[in-house]
């Protein structure tokens, strides 16, 4: 049998409703700092960076990351007839790939006016997305927002919910689940390196090979469409996924070949 699922809310007190996405989005918010923070001293870069420009860090990654799921949804949302249904939403989707691109957006130009390298930053926030990414997706399990396919791995679900906007019937693969424990286990996996080795010029770069990686991989296994999939074999988070992996390996080979690896790599004591 497979095992049946329905996202829920909770009613701490009467007429007060709290739900899963505002609460898990909450919990990965603070997550993420609190990583950013612990990580701070053992990488040797400022935290008030991140803490003075919350606001910021926030609009840029909300406004951008829902623009360009719309853009990617365009055959769905484009009967919109309110405008402030494209931010004020009820079905809560975003675009990861293009809520990473915005952050470091953001953050590189704010680098550049302190005069300062992404790369003293970029380990620490490397380690930090993979954990949020482990948390984020079990949001995404409870809010709907990332489901899979029919499949036959006798690992699928059944979601029963009565409002739910997934038009599965049957079972399907729980690609919201397999997603979090795969990044959960790479955060273990970088964090535990970062404890003992000091590798500045590749641990970031295999880290968002990695994302790259599991992202190209296991779409194909997604239930949602966009404007990309409809027309080729892929969507929009597989072409990014495609063009990360093959620029972070292009800037690895280049960093091996020219040394930079072996000069930046530091036995922790």
């Amino acid at each position: 049998m497979f095992p049946f699922f329905a996202p829920f809310s909770f009613e701490p007190l009467n007429g007060f409703i709290i739900y899963t996405f505002g609460f898990s989005l909450m919990i990965c918010f603070f997550v993420f700092l609190w990583m950013i923070k612990k990580l701070s001293e053992r990488y040797q870069y400022s935290y008030s960076i991140f803490t003075q420009n919350i606001l910021w860090y926030f609009l840029s990654v909300f406004i951008f990351s829902r623009v360009f799921y719309i853009i990617a949804n365009w055959t769905e949302l484009k009967y919109i007839q309110n405008p402030f249904e494209f931010f004020f939403m009820n079905d809560f989707d975003f675009s990861l790939i293009w809520g990473i691109i915005w952050f470091f957006a953001f953050l590189t130009l704010q680098l550049k006016v302190r005069k300062e390298k992404l790369e003293q930053y970029i380990d620490g926030i490397a380690i930090s997305f993979l954990l949020v990414l482990a948390l984020g997706y079990l949001w995404a399990l409870l809010g709907w927002q990332v489901y899979g396919k029919e499949t036959h791995f006798w690992i699928e679900i059944l979601y029963t919910h009565s409002f739910t906007p997934i038009p599965y019937q049957v079972a399907i693969f729980p690609l919201p689940i397999v997603y979090s424990i795969t990044f959960f286990i790479l955060f273990c996996i970088s964090y535990s390196l970062s404890l003992f080795i000091h590798l500045r010029s590749l641990l970031w770069y295999l880290s968002f090979i990695s994302i790259a990686s599991v992202l190209l991989i296991f779409e194909f296994f997604s239930g949602k469409y966009d404007i990309f999939s409809q027309t080729l074999w892929i969507n929009m988070t597989q072409i990014f996924s495609i063009i990360a992996i093959v620029i972070f390996t292009y800037k690895l080979f280049q960093a091996y070949r020219s040394g930079e690896i072996k000069e930046n790599t530091i036995i922790l004591k």
